[in-house]
């Protein structure tokens, strides 16, 4: 398997934290593909990392989607649970570890340019998004396991991600059962091995 790859990328880091906890990483080949290269466009048309080429070719992308096809290549239990509540318990973790990433990424790029009236209401929008959804894991950071879960996963990579790029706007104050756990998964190997870089 070929994977466009960014050390600096949270959607990157979730497919390797995936296929670390499955024990697939050795059969990920990562090459270092930007989004303007166009081999990345054979890959992609939507021009974005991760994106996956499979041993058979064909091509998958959105991490979401080659996080699933490599969890299917393990043995034992997966990431993601059998269809029930314990599933969509997961994939709704999934998501809020997703919806902070895909607020805090934009973000951090709209930080770096000429700030008018709608470019700061914009980013303080995304920053509450952010800041209501690290509450809400807060309240349920007790129920928490150790990466057991795509959803774990998904969470602990937007920590990270949070950590890498907005250490100006520390989230751990506020947030102790949070940060508690988070303390515990980041030094599992599918954490520790995937240090963001860049």
């Amino acid at each position: 398997m070929k994977l466009a790859f960014s050390a600096a990328s949270p959607y990157v880091r979730k497919v390797m934290a995936v296929a670390i906890a499955r024990g697939v990483d050795s059969r990920i080949e990562k090459a270092k593909i930007g989004t303007t290269d166009p081999a990345l466009l054979v890959m992609n048309p939507l021009s974005k990392v991760p994106s996956l080429v499979t041993d058979d070719g064909m091509a998958l992308y959105d991490s979401p989607v080659i996080c699933e096809y490599v969890d299917s290549l393990g043995t034992g239990p997966g990431t993601f649970p059998a269809p029930g509540p314990a599933r969509w318990n997961a994939l709704r973790l999934a998501a809020l570890g997703d919806g902070i990433m895909d607020a805090s990424q934009p973000r951090r790029r709209e930080l770096a340019l000429p700030q008018d009236e709608g470019r700061t209401t914009w980013i303080e929008q995304q920053k509450g998004k952010v800041v209501r959804s690290l509450d809400a894991l807060e309240a349920e950071a007790d129920t928490l396991g150790h990466l057991a879960t795509y959803g774990e996963i998904t969470v602990a990579c937007a920590l990270g991600y949070l950590d890498f790029r907005f250490p100006h706007e520390p989230w751990r104050p506020g947030h102790p059962k949070l940060t508690a756990w988070y303390e515990k998964v980041v030094a599992l190997p599918p954490m520790a091995q995937t240090m963001p870089v860049g």
